[in-house]
């Protein structure tokens, strides 16, 4: 049994941030802010990196209320200066970046025959042109350490299967982002750079909720009974849900794993 026992890390350093620095993009609600919040609660370093300047400080000082060591970076992850600055500025006040979280991401519902080319350049400049931007910079920063690193990147279930009407350029994007995912696994794996992604399904954020009283159709307002009618555990998700599964990833538990997807959708796409 003591020999056994001797081959196996204790759980409580596999799943340790403890001494990594975490970039989380899109960070001062939802997805980001939860989790930055479990990357912090354990161990980690975390910025927040998002476009809303006073959503992103008063995350980062609710975070360091409880404790936590996070700080917050202004950024339009669609504009490559404003990309380098703030994960120059990351590395700067932290002294580095083992950990990037791709979660920055919009989804107008939009029929696609009003769809215009400013929307389809919109959507594709946060959700995939800022992702590549952030990954770029962020991964430079991991290969110069030379100590490893991970990226995980937030999909969707619509990279798979799109989930309703009015999402046609929004599931494209995440389409683009799940395979970026694996390409980017591919290159980057002899720095020992881990890059997964995660699909998650109907999560209730305040984002969410707001795009369902704004988008132009309603297709979005009017999707929501019938998606969750298609949920297997009964349930919508909430951003804890993927917070988890971002924490498994980002730590040694999933220390075998790159070009992954790990899906969250209450087995939506299975239904």
């Amino acid at each position: 049994m003591m020999t056994s026992q001797r081959k196996f890390k204790p759980l409580g350093e596999l799943i340790s941030l403890t001494g990594k620095r975490a970039i989380v993009t899109g960070g001062a609600m939802g997805i980001g802010f939860a989790i930055g919040y479990r990357f912090a609660e354990a161990g980690a370093v975390v910025t927040i990196v998002d476009d809303n300047t006073e959503k992103g400080e008063k995350a980062a000082q609710e975070l360091t209320g409880y404790g936590y060591k996070v700080l917050f970076v202004p950024c339009d992850v669609g504009k490559e200066e404003d990309v380098q600055r703030a994960v120059r500025s990351a590395v700067e006040k932290t002294g580095g970046v083992e950990i990037l979280v791709n979660n920055a991401g919009i989804f107008p519902c939009i029929p696609f025959t009003e769809t215009t080319a400013a929307d389809f350049e919109r959507v594709m400049t946060v959700n995939l042109k800022g992702l590549f931007l952030f990954s770029r910079e962020a991964g430079k920063r991991m290969i110069e350490q030379k100590s490893g690193g991970c990226i995980i990147n937030i999909a969707s279930i619509d990279a798979i299967h799109p989930s309703q009407k009015g999402f046609s350029v929004y599931d494209a994007s995440k389409g683009g982002v799940l395979t970026l995912t694996k390409s980017l696994a591919l290159e980057l794996a002899r720095h020992d750079i881990r890059v997964n992604a995660i699909a998650p399904g109907g999560i209730l954020t305040e984002g969410a909720l707001a795009q369902r009283t704004l988008d132009r159709s309603g297709e979005a307002r009017s999707g929501l009974r019938t998606f969750m009618s298609h949920v297997p555990l009964g349930r919508m998700g909430v951003a804890d849900d993927i917070a988890r599964v971002a924490l498994f990833l980002a730590s040694e538990l999933s220390g075998y794993m790159t070009g992954s997807l790990v899906v969250a959708d209450g087995g939506y796409l299975i239904a």
